[in-house]
């Protein structure tokens, strides 16, 4: 991979990291578990994943309640709150004065992307690159996304550093070979510590040149 220029790349994970979605999903689908499969605390396993990967590994044998599932899901994310991540806005500014490149890697879809920008009509315009669902056909923990953010803006891994909040996300970004920054928005510090180099609470204490002295 040819490096166009001597600077780092920030890949950010979207929900959990920068708007501050991941418990309203947790509650969406853990009632989803419930209701569908009579497990709890299902949210939390499926953190991470595409929905087709979900329906794949849990809803395989339930097919014609897919369509079900996904008309819910599009239901609640029109109606769900998109607030940045505290000092997300700041601490990304602060990196763009630095020169680094930026990019979203999530595994939201298209049209859930489309909510995003309705509720966010600045955060397009923000990033280099932005790579949803349709752009990876193995999603976290695989390495693919990241590693395809990486391509995507002409960047050596080592000098990548992947934004996280899920364990799903901290071990893609992981076993891509970059390095971790684990936010704990969505798990504890305990849970995040083992996949990540350096883990925050979110962006408000979050510097460029600390992130810098992780290469």
């Amino acid at each position: 991979m040819e490096e166009t220029t001597r600077t780092y790349a920030a890949l950010f994970d979207l929900d959990g990291v920068i708007i501050d979605t991941e418990t309203q999903y947790t509650i969406f689908w853990d009632m989803i578990g419930r209701q569908y499969l009579g497990q709890i605390d299902f949210g939390s396993r499926i953190k991470g994943a595409t929905l087709p990967a979900i329906y794949a590994a849990y809803f395989a044998g339930i097919p014609h309640k897919q369509p079900e599932i996904t008309a819910a899901l599009n239901a609640f994310e029109s109606q769900m709150k998109k607030d940045y991540i505290p000092g997300f806005r700041e601490f990304f500014a602060s990196l763009k004065a630095r020169g680094w490149k930026t990019a979203i890697v999530t595994s939201s879809n298209r049209p859930k992307m489309q909510s995003v920008y309705r509720d966010c009509p600045k955060l397009a315009s923000l990033f280099d690159c932005i790579l949803t669902q349709e752009c990876f056909e193995r999603s976290k923990p695989h390495p693919d996304p990241y590693l395809k953010g990486a391509a995507a803006l002409h960047m050596p891994i080592e000098r990548c550093a992947v934004f996280e909040d899920s364990i799903n996300g901290l071990k893609s970004g992981r076993s891509a070979g970059m390095k971790v920054i684990g936010l704990t928005t969505t798990n504890s510090a305990d849970a995040v510590q083992p996949y990540a180099d350096l883990v925050i609470p979110d962006f408000t204490a979050a510097r460029a040149a600390d992130i810098e002295a992780l290469f």
